[in-house]
């Protein structure tokens, strides 16, 4: 069963309060996302650190009910 945006955008949100968190549907499927989140909470750590803490506010969903998310991370200016 596929994820809808809004529930991955609820995920990261409990995860990372503060967060801004922008999703787009690739292929209209709800299995493949791109989503682009903003942090404070992601200065100082690497790319890699970002991503990480993003996948694990999934709680285990990617793979399964989410089959892929494109993610970009930044810090706000």
């Amino acid at each position: 069963m596929a994820m809808v945006a809004e529930d991955i955008v609820k995920l990261i949100k409990e995860a990372l309060p503060g967060a801004e968190v922008r999703i787009e549907d690739l292929r209209g499927d709800g299995d493949h996302y791109a989503a682009h989140v903003v942090y404070e909470g992601f200065k100082g750590m690497s790319r890699v650190q970002q991503h990480q803490l993003v996948y694990k506010s999934l709680k285990g969903r990617m793979g399964g009910e989410l089959h892929a998310l494109a993610l970009q991370t930044s810090i706000p200016e």
